[in-house]
């Protein structure tokens, strides 16, 4: 599949994950009376990764995200030269999306931007933790989520459930991280709501770049050494090589 195709169906994907996710946390989680909360943020999460597997992994390998594209790189299941395209439209397809997630979210009357679905620690943290506890949830997390995606993913796993899986994954891990941090795992994600916030959002979104990379980084030595991986393998849902992630 040509790189440009590639790179258009990472956006859109992208897209999709942030403006879902981040969508009903923004319009939806605390709707007086029937607000979703996080059990229905967490689920919006899972759900538009799933769908998205099952729309674009043959296309792209459904990466949606820096941290999983690295992941994917460092297990010898993506080219190293793709690598940089690929992030460059999953932070440009996240931060389209909160653009106009904004715009809609704008048009009601008294709407204050807030936390936007930021990501954050200490006084920006949901539950109040502190920035060691997001280094180690964002780390940990993501080192799990990239175990579930390369297991779910080797030609050696059951045919066709990869993207039920990483979107069940990727539900469990955000009702785990979602109260710690709003959950990042995806610095596209946690750019996107940032450029909108501004001021704090983009002050701390640092953590949220180094930690998902290196929780990933880990995960792509981690998993060929438990798995007794050998050959490298290219990324795609057809080839049993997918990535997907938040």
């Amino acid at each position: 599949m040509p790189l440009m195709k590639r790179m258009s169906a990472e956006f859109l994907g992208t897209f999709w994950l942030v403006f879902g996710g981040c969508g009903a946390a923004v319009l939806a989680a605390t709707f007086p009376q029937t607000g979703i909360g996080f059990v229905g943020v967490a689920l919006a999460f899972g759900l538009t990764l799933m769908t998205m597997a099952f729309a674009i992994g043959h296309i792209s390998g459904c990466h949606l995200n820096p941290a999983v594209t690295v992941g994917l790189a460092v297990a010898r299941r993506f080219p190293w030269d793709n690598v940089l395209a690929y992030i460059a439209v999953q932070v440009l397809g996240a931060v389209a999306a909160s653009g106009i997630l904004f715009v809609i979210a704008s048009g009601k009357p008294g709407f204050a931007t807030g936390s936007f679905a930021a990501n954050g620690f200490a006084a920006h943290s949901p539950g109040g933790y502190s920035m060691e506890s997001a280094i180690l949830t964002e780390t940990v997390l993501t080192f799990m989520f990239l175990i579930i995606i390369l297991g779910v993913t080797d030609k050696r796993a059951p045919a066709g459930f990869a993207p039920i899986a990483m979107g069940l994954g990727l539900t469990l891990i955000h009702l785990i991280g979602i109260p710690v941090t709003n959950l990042s795992v995806n610095p596209a994600r946690s750019t996107g709501p940032a450029v909108v916030v501004g001021r704090w959002a983009l002050e701390q979104l640092w953590l949220f770049w180094v930690m998902p990379i290196l929780g990933a980084t880990i995960a792509g030595f981690a998993y060929p050494w438990l798995a007794g991986e050998e050959a490298p393998r290219k990324a795609g849902i057809g080839g049993r090589g997918m990535g997907a992630g938040v």
